[in-house]
Order: C-alpha cells, then structure tokens, then sequence
C-alpha cells in the first residue's frame, strides 16, 4: 500500500471516529464516559493522516529525478539501460484499495446495539451489589433492570415491596418462549456486554417479538427462575400494565457494574 492509500485510510477510519464521537453512535461501541477518548483518537487519526500526505509529498518534491542523479549515485543496472526504460516511480496495485470497504461500510451501515440473540444465548450476568441505596419515595418507582434484579435476589425485595415499578428493557425470549425484559451491561465496551434479565409474568401483552422495548409497570413478586444458559437466578417482575417505547438513547445499562 503506498502513502496515499495509507493517509485515505487513516483519515476516513479518524473521520468515522470523530462522526460516531460528535453523534449518538458510539453509544453503540462503548461506554458513554469514552466519548473524549473516541473524539481523541479520531483527531489523532486525522492528524496523522495529513502528516503522512505532507510528508510524503514534501519527500517526492524534493528528491532528484533519476536523469539529474549523479552517475556515481545510480545503480549499477541504470547505466546500461536507456532513459525511456527507467522506471520514474514504483505502482502499488490497486487492490489495496478494498481495504478502504471496511471503513466505508461502518460509516454507511452502522450495526444496531447488541439485542435479543445476543441476550438468548449468554447467560445472566447478575451480580450482588455492594449496597442498596434508598429508594426515593413516590410511585411510580423507575427502576433499571439490574436494579431490580439486583434487590430481588440479594436483597429479597425488602425495599421493593408495596410500590409500584417502572422499568424498561428489550424483549426477549428463551426456548420454550418464556419472556424476559432484558438490559446488556457494558464493562468499557460491546465486545464485553453481558445481559440482566427479568422474567415476566401477570398482564404480560399476547404477542411478543424479541427486540421490542417495553416500559413495564409492575410489582415485586419473589418467584424467582434459573437462567436456562448458566442456571443463575433470574427474578420475575408481576406485570400490569407493559406498552412499546422506542429504543433509548443509550441501550446499554452501565448501573450494574458501575
């Protein structure tokens, strides 16, 4: 690849960067705390996308054209071959352009966040709190699903009894069509988003489909289920009332491991 294509590159993968990092994409990649980092490596990407062309355009204005050379300074082949047989400049082959296709296509496809697949087949990755926090009082509750999670398992529901909830989640559903509400956890970014999930029961709507996000209503229950991936304890949700809501700014849920 030849410093033209290298400086492309480098300057379309910075451009992308800085696009993702100025809008909500990167949300889609990373944490929400990243962004300076994203931003900072976009510009780092494009700077070092316009020294490379500045370099290599200074190095070629500068350097002698092989018939001004000294002959002491020619390769040995060169004196026996004729000016119109001299090569002025080495041609990379064009392929090395497909590698630009990548890049191009993050820009112009950008992938959805991690759903109801991803949920299906990695287990719960619930774990128990440090503490439980007071709830503030009013009904209804907001509640995260990990946060409810979270104080049904380990906490047995001690402060969510008698109050109405409110909690948002995805869709899915397991082999013998039990739903859950789900939220994917990041610990820095999608690569390592592990699920909570929450299973429903009570006024749950007759048709579901995986990757619908749901506003729940609902109440405490302590009936509790084991994730059919890895056998955790999952914790229902006593559902009243469920209605769709379009997808959230942030789809990940960063409270469960923060």
């Amino acid at each position: 690849m030849n410093r033209l294509a290298q400086s492309a590159l480098l300057f379309l993968l910075g451009a992308t960067l800085l696009h993702a990092g100025t809008t909500d994409l990167y949300l889609r990649y990373v944490k929400e705390g990243l962004r300076p980092l994203v931003l900072l490596a976009g510009a780092v990407l494009v700077v070092t996308a316009a020294a490379t062309l500045h370099y290599d355009r200074r190095g070629r204005a500068s350097a002698p054209h092989p018939s001004q050379r000294h002959p002491s300074q020619r390769h040995p082949s060169e004196h026996h071959r004729p000016e119109h047989h001299r090569p002025e400049h080495h041609h990379e082959p064009r392929v090395a352009w497909l590698l630009t296709l990548p890049v191009l296509a993050l820009i112009l496809v950008a992938p959805p966040a991690l759903g109801s697949y991803s949920a299906s087949h990695t287990g719960t990755a619930l774990t128990k709190p440090l503490g439980f926090p007071d709830l503030p009082a009013g009904d209804p509750l907001h509640l995260g699903v990990a946060d409810y999670a979270g104080r049904a398992i380990y906490d047995k529901g001690r402060s969510l009894r008698d109050r109405d909830l409110r909690i948002t989640g995805f869709v899915t559903l397991d082999r013998d069509g039990t739903p859950y509400l789900v939220r994917m956890g990041l610990n820095c970014c999608a690569a390592d988003a592990q699920p909570v999930k929450i299973a429903l029961t009570g006024a749950v709507p007759p048709v579901l489909r995986p990757d619908t996000w749901l506003e729940i209503t609902g109440r405490y229950t302590p009936r509790r289920t084991e994730d059919p991936v890895n056998g955790r304890p999952v914790p229902y949700v006593q559902v009243t009332a469920a209605r769709p809501v379009p997808t959230p700014r942030d789809p990940y849920d960063e409270t469960w491991n923060s």
